[in-house]
């Protein structure tokens, strides 16, 4: 019997059919002028008539230590998709803080839910004085000196979210100037 059909390995797809999820694999990324921190990485269940299902929630914190900095949490079945999820997440979520000579311009409380967090300019070469989750932020964002108290809840994506509503808030004197021009 012959047959005019090319033999199975030079049709272009490889052992197994189509190869689209090597493909996938095998795409570059760009390199981002973000850096990335992990601030938290939980595993959940949920019981089902079967059994339990495992999902996992990752916090990622991206900045480029000039004042830009983004937060975004993820979840999924697998920890890569989530760790991904989020980084997306965070880079749809930046936002500039106002720097000034290397700390912030004024006192302010972040609040997210039962958590706050106060944030304090500090001296320079004082560093960045605070617990793990806004002494990330504050990395990444480019504080160099600051000091941070964290108040009622200590959960980490709440402090965070406190952190980021405390950042976002920040005025410069130039900004509240503006302000105050245009309500005249």
């Amino acid at each position: 019997m012959t047959s005019d059909r090319q033999p199975r390995e030079s049709r272009g797809r490889g052992r197994g059919g189509n190869d689209r999820g090597n493909r996938r694999n095998e795409r570059q990324e760009a390199p981002s002028e973000f850096e990335e921190k992990m601030i938290s990485l939980e595993r959940n269940a949920k019981t089902y008539q079967g059994g339990r299902r495992f999902k996992f929630q990752a916090v990622v914190v991206i900045g480029d230590r000039a004042g830009r900095v983004g937060m975004g949490i993820g979840k999924s079945r697998e920890v890569q998709t989530a760790v991904a999820k989020a980084n997306t997440a965070a880079r749809k979520n930046v936002i500039r803080v106002p720097l000034k000579n290397g700390t912030i311009p004024h006192d302010i409380i972040g609040v997210s839910t039962a958590s706050r967090v106060m944030l304090k300019p500090a001296s320079a070469g004082t560093g960045v004085i605070a617990g793990g989750v806004p002494r990330a932020i504050a990395e990444l964002a480019g504080i160099t000196d600051l000091l941070s108290k964290e108040i009622g809840s200590r959960t980490k994506v709440n402090v965070a979210y406190a952190v980021f509503h405390g950042l976002k808030n920040l005025q410069t004197k130039d900004s509240v100037r503006e302000l105050k021009e245009s309500a005249q």
